[in-house]
């Protein structure tokens, strides 16, 4: 049986994506990247109405990365991230920067770093994101992480932000004892979100004059 809901409104991802371009495009340094693009993803994220139900479905095996955006240069990505009950990332880096802001449910980041004999250690406290927190990363400010599900039996749902194709990004996970393993992570959805199409918001207005 088809759903009687009517379709999410892609607007505010599309506005989004047109002001983090036009942001890109003033070629700001990183920091005032972060500070002003994670400002754009809270707003981005301070609803959730707007994520269609096709990239926020979780999978018993292993959490999952739908694209939603990239960017015609490269410059970035869009991604939802959806963690079902209990799910975790291995260590890893992003080699890129990174913004990741919490659309529903809860996430626990853990930074790591090397100590002196090359092992991966926690460092600092865990951070927890709620809905509409968001958090950045760097090779800067620190790249690497692991990251789980905060709920133990319900699905998270995070939009992450990355500057390049991070499917297509060379990384690395890792393990405590300093092992290093390459991987690109590609994305686990096989079409895009339409959010280019306006007829729809155009011919509400036109029946609404």
């Amino acid at each position: 049986m088809r759903s009687s809901l009517p379709a999410p409104s892609l607007s505010p991802l599309r506005h989004f994506v047109q002001d983090l371009a036009t942001l890109l495009d003033q070629q700001p340094g990183e920091p005032a990247l972060l500070e002003q693009g994670g400002a754009l993803l809270a707003e981005l994220v301070a609803h959730d109405d707007w994520l269609p139900e096709a990239y926020a479905q979780a999978s018993p095996e292993r959490y999952q990365q739908h694209l939603l955006h990239a960017d015609a240069l490269g410059r970035f990505s869009v991604v939802s991230f959806v963690w079902g009950p209990g799910q975790f990332t291995p260590i890893h880096d992003h080699t890129v920067w990174g913004l990741i802001g919490m659309l529903r449910g809860s996430e626990v980041s853990q930074g790591y770093a090397q100590d002196p004999q090359g092992r991966w250690v926690p460092q600092g406290a865990p951070l927890t994101l709620h809905p509409g927190q968001v958090e950045a990363v760097s090779p800067r400010i620190g790249d690497v992480h692991r990251v789980h599900n905060a709920l133990a039996d319900q699905t998270s749902v995070s939009i992450h932000v990355y500057g390049a194709n991070i499917g297509a990004v060379e990384r690395a996970v890792y393990l405590e004892d300093g092992t290093r393993k390459r991987f690109v992570s590609g994305y686990n959805n096989h079409s895009l979100p339409n959010f280019w199409d306006l007829s729809a918001e155009k011919n509400a207005a036109l029946q609404a004059a």
